[in-house]
């Protein structure tokens, strides 16, 4: 070849490493209470890093699914088509029981060890993710009504991908979908209008829907939990897309969304024409119930953040550790060794909280009331905050590696494109800090629960007790202008109080000195303003992947 097109000074393939060598995330696994899944955690990471399952992801990416309304008859199918990649993906996320697995293991921790399969094994490609996280969270809201859940429950836990449509209790396994936003109401979901008749003498609770939603997730689902204005108000319903005989529901896909980023993902508009549904928990009580859907996936939210930050820095880290410029590794140059470690501070800090809510929605499940009243608030406020970061991460990470950040090969395009998915997915930032404010006012010991948790790292660091008296303070006024930055200050001092009592020193001294101190006022408005002192060196090597030469 000639000499002018030797590669030289490039880093070399980020494959072939073990994604789950994450010291925030293995510490989180151990303490909150999901140590005994290290082993499997492992070897899902070792796949995620493996370049087999990358190039998987690349190609899902790469070919969307397509829409087939009709057969070449004129029949209507209403299928989507999926590229094998896609398929491979979904079977190991199930094979691994990163869906409804957890609602079917009794041992503590079983929360936390799926949370952490789903961190790990997100890397490989985040749009298949959706409908896991769907069948995740669904299981809940379907316990309102127990003859379903005795049904349903168990295909939608078991192990088995088996994709195509048939009747759901033909199947080996269960995903799930959810259908909330129409065209004029979006996340005021009480202005739907899709009706829900009640089935005359039938005393299974069956109703037909007739309607139009504007976003469906994962419409090549099994099972959907539906919102529809039923005779006694908005209620939620299970709606099969086959029907116990085998016959085609009246769910009729209308096309699927264009979408910024989660492309391998369909996302559809569908009409419902007199579709049989399910009652699940009574009539208008249909947001009370689907709400522990979307708080489950809330969770998700905040995991699929934290695996796209993780994602981010270690991109980064690994170019930087091996990118030489001006004379020296760019890992080695101060500035841009204080953009890494302020990119590494954010990425921590997000899968510390995480995982702190992960634990705390397992010992809920286990009827845990002051874990609940504390999950209650930190899940709003941190689910605001940290989605809102994730765009700004994304886009310091793949300046990181300038114009080869740039290019789609890096993988760096695809990350920018998923992050500010999760900020508006189960309710954008106004109605999480929204809903963060709602459970201070309505639900004090919320903010009770909340206090106590940060009274555990009382005294480590003053800085974070001046913090968590000023946070104190502000929350005694709870006006609606200010939930956005009450959210922000909610989820900071609980982020800081986690590094302060289990994190690495290093990582704790910069996080509080740069995001706590004198209110925050040490740190810039970019990332790469550290205060002076920090230990970049050290916190820029936690994040550096291991990778074989």
């Amino acid at each position: 070849m000639p000499p002018t097109h030797e590669v030289f000074n490039q880093p070399p393939p980020l494959t072939g490493y073990d994604v789950a060598d994450d010291p925030a995330m293995l510490n989180a696994l151990r303490r909150e209470g999901a140590g005994w899944a290290e082993d499997a955690v492992r070897e899902l990471g070792r796949q995620a890093g493996s370049a087999q399952v990358q190039e998987q992801g690349r190609q899902a990416n790469e070919n969307p699914p397509k829409l087939r309304t009709h057969d070449r008859f004129g029949h209507r199918v209403d299928e989507v088509e999926f590229h094998p990649a896609w398929h491979e993906l979904m079977t190991v996320a199930v094979r691994y029981g990163l869906h409804a697995a957890p609602w079917r293991d009794t041992r503590p921790g079983a929360h936390v060890a799926r949370a952490a399969g789903f961190y790990v094994w997100g890397t490989a490609e985040a749009g298949h993710c959706c409908p896991v996280s769907m069948t995740y969270a669904i299981v809940p809201a379907l316990r309102h009504a127990p003859a379903l859940a005795g049904r349903f429950e168990p295909l939608l836990a078991a192990p088995e991908y088996d994709f195509g449509l048939r009747p759901p209790e033909a199947k080996r396994g269960l995903l799930a979908g959810m259908s909330m936003t129409e065209k004029q109401g979006g996340s005021d979901v009480r202005a739907n209008t899709t009706r829900a008749v009640p089935l005359p003498g039938d005393g299974a609770g069956s109703y037909l829907l007739t309607g139009h939603k504007w976003f469906t997730s994962a419409p090549m689902g099994d099972l959907f939990m539906v919102l529809a204005q039923a005779p006694g108000g908005l209620s939620c319903f299970l709606l099969p897309r086959v029907r116990p005989d085998g016959s085609r529901n009246g769910m009729r896909l209308q096309r699927l969304k264009d979408k910024l980023g989660n492309r391998s993902n369909a996302s559809a508009e569908v009409e419902y024409d007199d579709a049989l549904a399910w009652l699940v928990g009574e009539e208008g009580r249909g947001v009370r119930t689907i709400i522990e859907m979307v708080n489950m996936t809330r969770l998700d939210c905040v995991l699929g953040t934290a695996t796209g930050m993780r994602a981010g820095v270690t991109m980064a880290a690994h170019h930087a550790a091996h990118r030489t410029a001006f004379g020296r590794k760019l890992a080695d140059q101060p500035l841009m060794a204080s953009v890494l470690a302020d990119l590494a501070l954010e990425s921590e800090a997000t899968t510390m909280a995480a995982f702190r809510l992960a634990g705390a929605t397992d010992r809920a499940t286990r009827s845990d009331e002051q874990e609940a009243a504390f999950r209650r608030l930190a899940l709003a406020a941190t689910k605001y905050w940290v989605c809102k970061r994730a765009p700004a991460h994304a886009a310091e990470a793949l300046e990181c590696l300038g114009g080869n950040g740039y290019v789609e090969e890096s993988g760096m395009p695809r990350l920018y494109r998923e992050a500010p998915l999760a900020s508006i997915w189960e309710g954008s930032g106004n109605v999480a800090a929204l809903d963060a404010l709602r459970a201070l006012i309505r639900q004090p010991e919320t903010a009770e629960a909340l206090f106590a948790e940060l009274g555990q790292a009382a005294g480590a660091d003053g800085r974070l007790d001046q913090a968590v008296d000023r946070l104190r303070k502000e929350l005694a006024d709870p006006a609606e202008a200010r939930a956005r930055h009450l959210a922000e200050a909610i989820a900071l001092t609980l982020q800081g109080a986690l590094l302060v009592r289990y994190g690495d020193s290093a990582v704790a001294d910069a996080f509080v000195a740069s995001r706590l101190a004198g209110d925050g006022g040490s740190w810039g408005r970019a990332f790469g303003t550290l205060p002076s002192g920090a230990d970049t060196a050290s916190i820029v090597r936690r994040a550096t992947p291991a990778v074989p030469a």
